[in-house]
């Protein structure tokens, strides 16, 4: 094939990417949103706010939970293990493999938004602890997709590193302000899907939390039908 082609080929590939990444960064803010205000102050995606909320809860501090968050670090871990094996032997860019871990965390946050819906869960019971974890789960098999596909600057879960990048190498910084869009937009889309998230937990109730989890859930599972069609390998 032609070299400009492949350059046009591969430029479109990244762009696609980056593009699909950045909806699931607005899919993670619908679902810390619906953690932290539904379940019991838990963050399911944003492990670095969930570690902080596991310290202050084990000092006793404010009331503060401690068995969702541990529960939540223990189900991202796995997620990203899950998703870390599944992904070490598949070819570079985006496979059949990267479009199932994608989907699997779309179809379990999906199937946790009905559960919710069917059966609303309250604060520290059974029902509630166990849609957190697996919550967790879905978003660190997420995480590890998103970064066995490497888009620069988006991890669809945090956006302290990016906005790291985004100060540091900003012309004030004296850098050449390279990947400013991108960056501002991972964290432009983050505080906008947790707004979404919280409006939807105020609009529709005790229904809220699974209504955040569906939206999310439906949303990811187009991010990986989407990939799917066009994908490389």
């Amino acid at each position: 094939m032609h070299p400009h082609h492949d350059a046009v080929k591969t430029w479109d590939h990244a762009r696609r990417h980056l593009v699909l990444m950045l909806a699931l960064t607005f899919t993670t803010g619908i679902v810390d949103a619906v953690g932290y205000l539904g379940l019991d102050r838990v963050f399911t995606a944003n492990m670095t706010g969930n570690v902080v909320i596991l310290g202050m809860g084990l000092a006793g501090a404010d009331d503060l939970p401690v068995l969702g968050p541990a529960l939540a670090l223990v189900g991202f871990l796995v997620g990203a293990a899950l998703g870390g094996r599944v992904l070490r032997t598949a070819p570079a860019g985006w496979s059949d493999r990267t479009s199932g871990t994608f989907a699997a965390t779309g179809v379990l946050a999906i199937l946790l938004g009905v559960g919710a819906l069917v059966a609303p869960p309250e604060e520290g019971s059974l029902w509630a602890l166990t849609v957190t974890t697996v919550l967790a789960l879905a978003m660190g098999l997420q995480a590890a997709s998103a970064r066995r596909l490497a888009v620069k600057d988006v991890t669809t879960v945090v956006v302290t590193s990016t906005l790291t990048g985004l100060a540091a190498d900003s012309r004030l910084a004296g850098g050449a302000g390279d990947g400013w869009a991108r960056r501002s937009l991972a964290v432009l889309l983050i505080l906008v899907g947790a707004a979404v998230g919280a409006l939807l937990l105020r609009a529709s109730g005790d229904q809220g939390v699974g209504v955040g989890m569906l939206v999310a859930g439906v949303l990811a599972v187009a991010v990986a039908v989407l990939g799917h069609r066009h994908r490389e390998a």
